[in-house]
């Protein structure tokens, strides 16, 4: 619990950086109600994933996340809207059924999901992300069948990507796959960040018997540089409350099942 309520607080951290471009000790310490020695070690922790820069007394963005590139490193983005992403990853997870395979991508909003995956039921985990195998090792699931697709390393993203991960997707037929994007564009256009790992991402939706896209409000009205699918490939769309009913019209459409999660 003390976890979740740290990655919660720095989450608001860097929200109000991105926001403000800077900020206190004596202001966090205040909104968060606690010390301000525990503010200082959450700072320190941040600037050490160079997630910000310490200054006198207080905090400012760091320069490569304040530098506008296409995609934040995983670091950054799996802090950002952890809330809604907890959530979002909770939900998905109750559509899982005992005895399923399932792919799940590496995005940030994916990173969550190994936590809520029931104990006692039987599943197979198949995953190009680094970050997630170490998820799916602390987690400790005594029931968890865990299958890395090979491939290049990508360091910013802890991930695998290239011939080699293709090569190895081929080979499964997933029961479900949850993903992500970097936007959710009308008509009908999910798009991605990275081009080096589209192509895995392609090859799952292919293969799945249904696909969940896990995006929050932000994705929507978005669009990142590369296409990834269009509507009608995917089965569902889990996203927060934050996203509007009038987002959802070329959704519905296409017969994409949206869900929104509770507050």
């Amino acid at each position: 619990m003390d976890k979740m309520f740290k990655i919660e607080r720095k989450s608001e951290i860097l929200r109000l950086l991105e926001q403000n471009g800077r900020i206190g000790v004596n202001e966090l310490s205040t909104l968060f109600n606690a010390s301000r020695e525990t503010i200082r070690r959450d700072l320190r922790e941040m600037e050490a994933r160079s997630l910000l820069k310490r200054t006198h007394g207080g905090a400012v963005l760091a320069v490569a996340a304040a530098s506008g590139s296409l995609e934040y490193p995983l670091g950054v983005r799996e802090i950002q809207r952890y809330k809604e992403k907890n959530a979002i990853c909770k939900c998905a997870a109750s559509f899982i059924q005992d005895g399923d395979s399932i792919f799940v991508d590496n995005s940030s909003t994916c990173i969550y999901l190994v936590e809520y995956l029931p104990r006692d039921f039987q599943i197979t985990l198949i995953t190009n992300s680094i970050k997630l195998l170490m998820e799916s090792m602390e987690s400790e699931h005594p029931n968890l069948m865990t299958v890395c697709l090979g491939g290049f390393f990508h360091r910013s993203n802890l991930s695998t990507y290239g011939a080699i991960a293709q090569k190895n997707a081929v080979d499964f037929y997933p029961n479900k796959s949850f993903m992500s994007c970097a936007g959710i564009q009308p008509p009908d256009q999910l798009t991605d960040s990275s081009i080096l790992e589209v192509d895995t991402k392609r090859l799952m939706i292919d293969h799945s018997q249904e696909v969940f896209v896990l995006a929050d409000h932000t994705k929507f009205n978005h669009s990142g540089p590369f296409f990834l699918s269009n509507f009608f490939s995917i089965d569902y769309l889990i996203t927060d409350p934050k996203s509007g009913s009038a987002q959802f019209a070329g959704l519905e459409k296409a017969g994409v099942r949206v869900v929104r999660t509770q507050g």
